[in-house]
């Protein structure tokens, strides 16, 4: 194991997928026969860990299938490829943002989004890359540009794509022109595969901007540009850099995403929210003004840094920002602890497109900096087939919430068989 970590998350679970791959989603084989299975701690994990999937008695989807293939369908007939924010991926998942954090802008940075671009799911570049590290550099591609080839040259041409995310001080930087007129994009631009995220805000600290911990020299630079604070003491020889968090109004909101149509006609729109209180109307608004995905960042969701207040304490889990927004008017992202498959089945039933992989999809390039993310995205395509089959069902689009049970919401018993059946004597 490397210095990395992840306080909190399940970490060792998440570098054992990325060591053995599918395997984990099963009880080691040599204690067949030997050990029993099953239950997990009461109260255990948020509210979204704690709602249950009950697959059906009565299947007539698998009879569907069975009709159609000649024989009894198996997991492996699930099919988990659909189309994200306007890309097709592979998978109902993609890489959450990364942004200009120690963890997140280097070599694990560049490690995750070729092994992104392999799986042919699509990847999202974090804010503040470009007035942190630059655009170009002499004889080294920037940080942002490293990424994207990395992606680019991963991905031959197959599906997924490549989202770069602006907040203000990206916006100063005119991080969106500059990826758009590059030779080194013009590839995935002329393959439909380019995006811009409107960031908003994220889950870890709604209501601020993007914060790194910077040394003195570090510190004097990005003061030209961000806001720079001592709040470890003189002696700690570490500054806390803050970026703007942006302001925003619905009419705002509109005239950003008109503005990314109308300014870059051949990129996907996406808008990134935080867990706010009103993250229905918020949501609305983003679609109704042409964005091709929301991405809902829960508070569950990772940074590389953030105030342990805000982790504690602040925006609304997950699963209740899935539940005022309802049904999608759009494509919805959902990001925010994600990192097997049965919370990424339930987001799914919530009426989620795909789930965001971000301290996950680190952790596991930090294991295997080669194949760390590919074994943990195998893990998760096994485990969500064999849960999407259990259910009778063989196309993750078809996945809603009468496939789970909360334990707050227990649907009624009406005691009655149904007509078909027929009554007993």
């Amino acid at each position: 194991m490397t210095a990395l970590r992840a306080a909190g998350f399940p970490e060792l679970q998440v570098r054992a997928r990325a060591r053995r791959g599918a395997a984990e989603a099963f009880p080691a084989a040599d204690a067949y026969g030997t050990e029993l299975f099953g239950g997990a701690p009461a109260g255990a994990g948020d509210e979204l860990d704690r709602t249950r999937i009950v697959p059906p008695v009565f299947m007539p989807l698998r009879l569907e299938k069975l009709i159609e293939l000649g024989r009894e369908p198996m997991p492996d007939d699930v099919d988990l490829s659909t189309e994200i924010g306007g890309f097709r991926s592979a998978l109902p998942v993609y890489l959450s943002a990364f942004g200009s954090t120690r963890a997140g802008s280097g070599d694990l940075s560049v490690a995750a989004s070729r092994q992104a671009g392999r799986l042919g799911i699509p990847m999202v570049v974090g804010e503040n890359m470009v007035p942190v590290h630059g655009y170009r550099r002499t004889g080294e591609p920037s940080p942002l540009l490293a990424r994207i080839r990395a992606y680019a040259e991963a991905g031959d041409g197959g599906p997924g794509g490549v989202v770069v995310q602006q907040s203000t001080e990206d916006a100063d930087s005119e991080v969106w022109n500059l990826v758009y007129s590059d030779p080194a994009s013009q590839e995935l631009l002329h393959s439909g595969r380019i995006g811009f995220e409107l960031k908003i805000g994220q889950g870890a600290k709604p209501g601020l901007g993007g914060m790194t911990v910077l040394d003195a020299e570090e510190a004097a630079r990005a003061a030209r540009t961000f806001a720079v604070q001592d709040v470890f003491g003189a002696e700690a020889g570490r500054y806390l850099r803050s970026a703007t968090p942006g302001t925003f109004t619905e009419e705002i909101v509109r005239q950003q995403v008109r503005f990314m149509r109308n300014n870059y006609p051949r990129a996907r729109v996406w808008v990134k929210l935080p867990p706010g209180r009103d993250i229905a109307a918020a949501a609305r608004t983003a679609w109704r003004a042409g964005a091709d995905a929301v991405t809902v960042d829960g508070a569950e969701g990772g940074t590389g840094w953030a105030p342990g207040a805000f982790l504690d304490h602040v925006g609304l889990p997950l699963a209740e920002c899935l539940r005022r927004i309802g049904e999608p008017e759009g494509c919805l992202l959902a990001s925010g602890r994600m990192w097997e498959g049965t919370r990424v089945v339930r987001a799914l039933a919530l009426g989620a497109r795909a789930a965001g992989l971000g301290r996950a999809a680190l952790l596991a390039v930090d294991e295997d900096p080669g194949h760390g993310l590919v074994r943990l995205a195998e893990c998760l395509a096994a485990e969500i087939r064999l849960i999407v089959s259990a259910l009778g069902k063989y196309d993750v689009a078809a996945l809603s919430a009468e496939d789970l049970w909360r334990p707050d919401t227990p649907e009624p018993v009406s005691g009655r068989v149904p007509e078909t059946i027929g009554e007993r004597p």
